[in-house]
């Protein structure tokens, strides 16, 4: 006797929300993460792009930015940092001159590999080839020749895929500054905001079978932010004041 025995699975489905954080620090001489001031991380589940922008005006007001101070703004290709970065620039007085733009370094390399990845015609061997190439080339400032190539290598190609990666690269010419910011001894890449999203939001909030309400979820981004970047006794003392006014 055969008895067939099926249960619908009961499953839960909602809208996408995609956390966004922000990473605030200081860099020494060499470029590294100054170990006498504690990083600033913040940011919110479902927070849009505005948003972010006032966490970071308000947090960079409260560190009174000075015309001697230089701020590097590292993050990916995403248009909506980079187009409020003009408005932040005007909302807090700073100048041109003091203010870099940088495409992520490792961003910019994997855009790479995905070129490459593209191109079905060449072998592992010729595709690793090329992107060694063009990485050596984006760390001494050829970006004109990794521009030519990555134009050579689409050339005669039909796609969106291509044509995004293509124009990762050109929209983004002014900046990838690598070889400047190396003079300057300013980093590259945006390892300690990679490091924040591991450590705020994927060891925390990610995990099989755990669901969040968005009002949940950003409670505890921020709690972990304050905690991750060793601001704890500032959140404490942001709760004892609201519970005396509360009280009171």
């Amino acid at each position: 006797m055969t008895i067939n025995f099926h249960q619908n699975a009961l499953r839960f489905h909602t809208d996408w929300r995609e956390p966004k954080l922000l990473c605030i620090y200081i860099a020494d001489k060499q470029g590294r993460s100054d170990k006498r001031f504690f990083p600033i991380i913040d940011g919110a589940v479902g927070g849009g792009p505005d948003y972010i922008f006032q966490l970071i005006q308000s947090y960079l007001k409260q560190m009174h930015i000075t015309s001697d101070d230089k701020l590097l703004f590292v993050a990916d290709g995403a248009l909506w940092i980079w187009d409020r970065i003009e408005d932040l620039k005007k909302a807090l007085g700073l100048s041109q001159e003091q203010v870099y733009e940088l495409l992520d370094f490792y961003h910019a390399v994997e855009h790479l590999g995905k070129l490459a990845d593209l191109n079905y015609k060449w072998s592992a061997q010729e595709r690793k080839k090329w992107i060694s190439k063009q990485r050596s080339r984006l760390k001494e400032g050829s970006i004109d020749e990794v521009i030519n190539a990555v134009k050579a290598v689409c050339e005669g190609c039909k796609g969106k895929e291509i044509e995004r990666e293509r124009d990762y690269f050109i929209k983004n010419r002014q900046r990838m500054g690598y070889a400047k910011m190396s003079r300057l001894q300013f980093p590259m890449g945006s390892g300690a905001m990679e490091s924040a999203i591991r450590r705020v939001v994927n060891l925390r909030l990610k995990s099989p079978g755990i669901f969040w309400s968005e009002e949940s979820a950003n409670e505890m981004i921020l709690l972990r932010s304050y905690y991750k970047s060793k601001r704890w006794s500032f959140i404490k003392k942001m709760a004892q004041y609201h519970v005396i006014r509360a009280v009171a």
